[in-house]
């Protein structure tokens, strides 16, 4: 980790984060995600850019370039709760940088600062089947929160119409 410096992205680096994000969403195939990578370039480098210009954007970098990136902001909605929450959208780690800590301080630099900015608590998502990301998030102090579930619709019987009046 020598010579990596966590700091915040800047515009120039919206093209370099966007060809970063696809290869997280081309990697998140492989663990059921159906979110089309390149077909999403545009609309990535759109999200990259609110997230820099909001400070919500940290990159990994060192005399290479960039090697992680983490996306973060206080959640927003109309519902009232009882605590503040930060979500964290995205953190990628090139996988010739994965093992060295990276991760680890691109997650922890986005809690300091979701805290920073009121937040009480931070949620993020993982794709259910990616244990390597689980376990990394477990190690970090994430528990289960909200469970998500889903199921295919199309053509054929319905799982539920067989057991409807059991």
């Amino acid at each position: 980790m020598d010579g990596v410096r966590i700091e915040r992205a800047r515009m120039d680096d919206s093209d370099r984060l966007a060809d970063l994000w696809v290869d997280l969403a081309a990697g998140q195939r492989a663990h059921g995600s159906s979110l089309r990578a390149e077909e999403n370039r545009a609309v990535a480098r759109d999200a990259v850019a609110r997230h820099i210009v909001t400070g919500g954007l940290l990159v990994g970098r060192d005399e290479d370039g960039i090697q992680g990136f983490v996306m973060f902001a206080p959640e927003t909605g109309s519902y009232e709760q009882d605590v503040e929450r930060g979500v964290i959208r995205n953190l990628y780690v090139r996988p010739a940088d994965r093992g060295n800590g990276l991760g680890g301080l691109l997650l922890a630099a986005a809690e300091e600062e979701l805290a920073a900015e009121g937040a009480d608590v931070a949620s993020l998502e993982a794709m259910a089947d990616n244990e390597d990301a689980r376990q990394f998030y477990e190690r970090a102090g994430y528990e289960e929160h909200r469970v998500e579930l889903e199921k295919p619709l199309g053509a054929g019987e319905n799982d539920t119409d067989s057991r409807e009046g059991e």
